[in-house]
């Protein structure tokens, strides 16, 4: 009677060990996270020339320092401090008198030669028939020779002595030798100057050059293109939108600077207005010559992993596939993916960081961001501009 008993209690224990395992797996599966919701955006893709942004100064294409050519006091200085100055505009005006009077003096002295020289011939003439009749030794007529010839040297050295101080009376104009912007006036009137003495400084003003340096990749993308032809450059000022001037690529140096790793680099814009001035900041945007199919996603959808750059691909039964990606610019938002996209392609674009690969989530799409800029970079904020750049190039 009792080892009956015994075994229904047993059998009662298994099966309340079994229910009990199998309410302890119902409450497991019923506590299981559902899929991390995230917001995602397709990709899209467009033909695009590459291009890189740099940072420059401005620099005016002649420099010159003005000085006197000759010394004196100075009477006047006839030029506006700041002002636009042309070629040939007399800036100084250096005391012409002393010089005016070395002139004279030795227009008389061409005035006197060419009266020996006169005189010397006639007795030359004179001698000739005398010892054509044998009637003039042969010395007394070398004689005269040696003094006709004397007398046409003496009127050559006085014809460039007088030369040389007529150009004198002129350098007491000092004028500007290039046309651009002339700076302040370091002499005043009154004051004595030397040959060594600076006046001022004139810059060029149009055109101007943009001076850049960049480092080897990027020298490499563009010097295979850009030597030999003037490739277009963009350019923007401080407070202004986008690159609304476009000029050429003047000058790639001829050696890379072992210490700094980059090169320098001249782009070269019109300035017929006079808006640009040297000195000034620039921002530089090289174009590559041959266009490349990149993708365009929303910058939000990048994230960053020691160092390398990623985003995370909703795949197939809505599974987060991790993609290593080479970026490009970013434009307002939206980021050029240069490799590791393809057509079709949905990134995550909120809730990165809650994801990783292998992950289930539930996308919720949205309408990828469109920026206000131009993101092809033959195009700018002028459409006149954008016009001439993409006639240049075709």
């Amino acid at each position: 009677m009792r080892l009956p008993s015994i075994a229904s209690s047993a059998a009662a224990l298994t099966l309340t060990a079994f229910l009990a395992g199998c309410g302890a797996n119902a409450k497991q599966e019923a506590a299981a996270p559902p899929p991390t919701q995230v917001t995602v955006s397709e990709v899209s893709f467009k033909a695009l020339r590459q291009w890189d942004e740099l940072t420059g100064r401005l620099e005016a294409i002649d420099t010159v320092e003005v000085r006197p050519r000759v010394g004196g006091y100075i009477n006047g200085v006839a030029f506006q401090e700041g002002a636009r100055v042309n070629k040939g505009q007399v800036l100084f005006q250096i005391d012409p008198r002393p010089f005016q009077a070395e002139a004279d003096r030795f227009a008389a002295e061409v005035d006197r030669s060419k009266a020996k020289l006169d005189l010397a011939r006639a007795n030359l003439v004179r001698g000739q028939r005398l010892i054509d009749q044998n009637a003039l030794a042969q010395s007394e007529f070398e004689r005269l020779q040696a003094e006709e010839k004397g007398a046409r040297a003496d009127l050559a050295a006085a014809g460039a002595a007088l030369q040389a101080a007529r150009l004198n009376l002129e350098f007491t104009r000092v004028v500007s030798p290039i046309d651009g912007r002339i700076s302040k006036a370091l002499i005043t009137r009154g004051n004595l100057v030397t040959t060594s003495d600076l006046l001022t400084t004139v810059v060029s003003d149009s055109p101007i050059y943009a001076s850049f340096n960049t480092d080897e990749q990027t020298y490499l993308k563009y010097a295979a293109a850009d030597r030999g032809k003037a490739s277009p450059v963009y350019m923007g000022l401080m407070g202004e939108d986008g690159y609304p001037h476009q000029g050429k690529l003047q000058f790639l140096d001829n050696a890379m600077d072992a210490k700094s790793g980059t090169i320098n680099g001249r782009a070269i814009f019109d300035n017929r207005d006079g808006r640009f001035t040297p000195g000034l900041f620039a921002r530089i945007r090289l174009v590559s010559d041959a266009a490349q199919t990149v993708a365009l996603a929303p910058d939000k959808a990048i994230g960053a992993d020691l160092g390398k750059r990623y985003v995370m691909v909703v795949g197939a039964g809505n599974k987060a596939e991790y993609r290593a990606v080479t970026l490009g610019p970013v434009i307002d938002g939206v980021r050029i993916i240069r490799q590791g996209l393809n057509p079709g392609d949905v990134v995550i674009v909120g809730g990165l960081q809650k994801v990783k690969p292998g992950d289930v989530v539930a996308p919720v799409k949205i309408k990828a961001p469109v920026p206000t800029a131009a993101i092809d970079p033959m195009q700018s904020s002028s459409s006149r501009v954008a016009q001439a750049a993409t006639a240049s190039l075709n």
